[in-house]
């Protein structure tokens, strides 16, 4: 992964938060839910305690929104895992930690990156699958909660049977990479806030923007982080996001 912030926060746009805060009201504007519209916040690449990621449980801990938490089961330790609990109550239904993979390596020879794809041997999936749950489930015992999100937000159809056979309640890719129906829930990302592609900030901005708009249409919110990749402009945004949700009588925070 990219470790620098993508050009949406390297070069917000003076006018970014004004513009995400009329594209969510204007999109809620179109719409009656009879209940509140449920949001849900995954955050990927868990594991170690940086400052970006301290920062971001914090930010989550003060505005009350639940976050599910992807952790990768190699990079956690008994160590990491104290050091989560002096900030925040790990405890906490706020909080959904699941499994993000195993060591989160590509294992694709050519083509789009994954770990759990349709280059690797299923006894080789499975494999991973138990290594990664076991050791999350030896570190955080039971505030396990039985999800998977694959790294890269893809997998293959052997690896999604395997999740329905070994238990699982559910997974999580990205909007698009559903061509292999999930036999199980699957909790899809359609917003995507920090590894965006686009050229340039003002594109960046209004791609993000079309997302959120369009997801409160669908009536289906799931918002994808990468605390690596936040900086100053990137945390604004999402307290600005968090303040929003927690403000509005139509939305809900989930996990």
């Amino acid at each position: 992964m990219n470790p620098f912030p993508c050009i949406l926060y390297r070069d917000f746009p003076a006018n970014g938060l004004k513009q995400i805060g009329q594209t969510l009201t204007s999109a809620l504007d179109r719409t009656t839910p009879p209940e509140p519209l449920p949001v849900l916040f995954r955050a990927d690449d868990i594991g170690v305690p940086s400052a970006n990621f301290l920062r971001l449980l914090e930010c989550f801990s003060s505005h009350g929104i639940p976050l599910c938490l992807a952790l990768v089961p190699a990079w956690l330790t008994d160590t990491r895992w104290t050091t989560f609990n002096t900030y925040v109550d790990t405890g906490s239904s706020q909080w959904c930690w699941h499994q993000h993979g195993w060591r989160h390596t590509n294992h694709q020879p050519s083509g789009k990156k994954g770990e759990f794809g349709g280059a690797r041997e299923i006894s080789a999936l499975r494999a991973d699958l138990i290594q990664g749950r076991d050791r999350l489930k030896s570190v955080i015992g039971e505030n396990f909660s039985p999800f998977f999100t694959p790294p890269w937000n893809r997998c293959s159809a052997e690896t999604l049977e395997l999740l329905l056979e070994l238990d699982y309640r559910g997974v999580s890719r990205s909007k698009g990479e559903q061509s292999e129906r999930a036999p199980l829930d699957d909790f899809f990302i359609n917003v995507d806030l920090h590894t965006r592609k686009e050229a340039d900030a003002d594109t960046a901005l209004q791609g993000l923007c079309e997302e959120l708009h369009r997801a409160v249409d669908d009536n289906y919110v799931s918002i994808m982080i990468h605390h690596q990749l936040m900086n100053k402009a990137a945390f604004e945004l999402l307290d600005l996001l968090l303040s929003l949700i927690s403000q509005s009588s139509k939305l809900k925070g989930c996990s």
